[in-house]
């Protein structure tokens, strides 16, 4: 059989087939010796190990058994396969911190995969610093868009630009990142809370990524938040190349 893996912990992935619904794989031992770790968002083949299937189906098991090749791979958020990324912070409280989404910019150029900027919490900023912001990115080619989760503005546009696609959402903690699945994927909330139950989830706090589907067409991809991001791979001689407008 094949599916999209939409949730990994400890060792165990949830595998989504479909019609055939949601099953609990572990990774053949041979992935380890290879060095190969399946990640959020790949495809695979994998075997359904029956005798393991509870009756109602709601312990499905299985053994991947093979990763199909990746479009594309992040290493931070660990995901593959996704058509663009949503770098997600908030124009206030907490306020953005702009050198790490320089850095998150500079690390989609090195994968080579289409960027959004989403500044949430616009209720609590004015217009003047919001333009000062817009000024900043939108001159170098990056699509802006500032939006309110709490008062539901903003977001249509947004919108129009993540039907489709396979989005991951990046940014620190505290920005609104899951508040903005919760909008768009109506079942998100029912998801969660099904599987929090097996994997002891945090109601509150996302830990680990996990995929939903976007009322209509495209899916999200939750991921955890942080505030540190390293580009030691990159000589300072050549940093300036990473900035459009330079």
């Amino acid at each position: 059989m094949t599916g999209t893996i939409i949730k990994g912990i400890a060792g165990i992935y949830f595998v989504y087939a479909g019609e055939e619904g949601l099953f609990e794989c572990k990774a053949k031992g041979g992935f380890r010796h290879k060095g190969i770790k399946p990640l959020i968002g790949d495809s695979v083949s994998f075997l359904e190990e029956g005798a393991a299937a509870s009756f109602d189906g709601s312990e499905k098991k299985g053994v991947i058994e093979e990763i199909l090749p990746r479009k594309n791979e992040l290493l931070r958020p660990a995901v593959a396969n996704v058509d663009q990324v949503l770098i997600t912070f908030a124009a206030a409280k907490p306020s953005p911190a702009f050198e790490l989404l320089d850095r998150f910019l500079i690390r989609m150029q090195l994968e080579k995969i289409p960027v959004l900027i989403g500044f949430n919490k616009t209720e609590l900023c004015g217009e003047e610093e919001l333009q000062k912001i817009s000024e900043m990115y939108r001159p170098a080619g990056y699509p802006v868009f500032f939006y309110s989760v709490k008062e539901e503005t903003g977001l249509l546009q947004l919108k129009e630009c993540l039907e489709g696609k396979t989005t991951a959402l990046a940014g620190p903690s505290g920005v609104g990142k899951s508040s903005l699945i919760n909008y768009f994927c109506p079942t998100a909330k029912m998801e969660t809370g099904e599987i929090s139950r097996k994997i002891e989830r945090g109601k509150h706090t996302t830990r680990h990524a996990e995929i939903f589907p976007m009322e209509g067409s495209g899916f999200m991809l939750d991921t955890p938040g942080f505030s540190t991001l390293y580009l030691n791979e990159i000589p300072a001689r050549e940093l300036g190349a990473y900035f459009p407008e330079i």
